[in-house]
């Protein structure tokens, strides 16, 4: 929990935004193969020059989006000066067990933003996200069709991260991740959409034997399965994105 000077107000963490949990019995024995692994697994050709086309073309498809989400975001700053800040704003997040900035449109009042731990990068500066009155306008829109995540296909271009894998985590996630146990994070980059967030909105939602099950075929199925798999999940996630159910 941190204190926000600006706003003057304390938030918990919301039990839904992170479900994550510890391996199972059950997991530890049926993918024993994964906890033996001392090292990242290599990404296969087929699934990197896959995600480097196709964030690049997203991008490039994005930018009427983009320029559309700054003119907002600029008019939505003269109109009422308390929402008014930059589009975009990163955190520090840890993929493949490195440490990158991962770039996302910011979606609250800047003074909801504890100005200290953003220049440390820390995800607890923008903790306050879950208090309704700290959205903005545009932050409410852009949330609720995941639109705050076009800017992870540049972190996808520079190699951070791919189309799908396990969801990266900001660091003091990450650490208690590890801490319960967990090792798909610390094999493979993290993704814009996991095997198990394309289940948001389900009971099943943060089930570690999803991302258990992805790092698994991730490691047995010949490159083209593997492919054949991401593009189903991705089929999946658009389905999700379309309901419009981010929070």
């Amino acid at each position: 929990m941190i204190n926000t000077t600006a706003a003057k107000v304390q938030v918990e963490e919301p039990e839904e935004a992170f479900p994550y949990k510890p391996p199972t019995p059950e997991i530890k024995a049926k993918y024993q193969e994964l906890f033996e692994l001392n090292t990242p697994l290599p990404v296969p050709f087929p699934k990197l020059l896959f995600d480097k086309l196709l964030a690049l073309s997203i991008l490039l498809c994005c930018l009427p989006i983009i320029f559309f989400l700054l003119v907002f975001n600029v008019l939505e700053g003269l109109f009422i000066p308390e929402n008014r800040g930059p589009l975009f704003f990163y955190y520090n997040a840890v993929s493949r067990g490195k440490v990158f900035k991962k770039w996302k449109i910011r979606l609250i009042k800047t003074k909801y933003i504890d100005q200290e731990l953003k220049a440390k990068g820390d995800w607890h500066a923008y903790k306050n996200e879950w208090i309704p009155e700290a959205r903005t306008n545009l932050g409410k829109f852009v949330k609720k069709f995941y639109l705050d995540e076009i800017p992870q296909f540049f972190n996808v271009l520079a190699g951070d991260m791919s189309i799908v894998g396990p969801r990266p985590l900001a660091i003091h996630h990450y650490e208690r991740d590890q801490a319960q146990g967990n090792v798909p994070r610390t094999l493979i980059r993290g993704g814009l959409l996991g095997y198990g967030h394309i289940r948001k909105g389900t009971a099943e939602f943060g089930l570690p034997i999803y991302e258990y099950e992805y790092v698994y075929r991730y490691k047995n199925y010949s490159p083209w399965k593997v492919l054949k798999l991401d593009l189903w999940i991705i089929g999946k996630g658009i389905l999700v994105m379309l309901k419009g159910g981010g929070y």
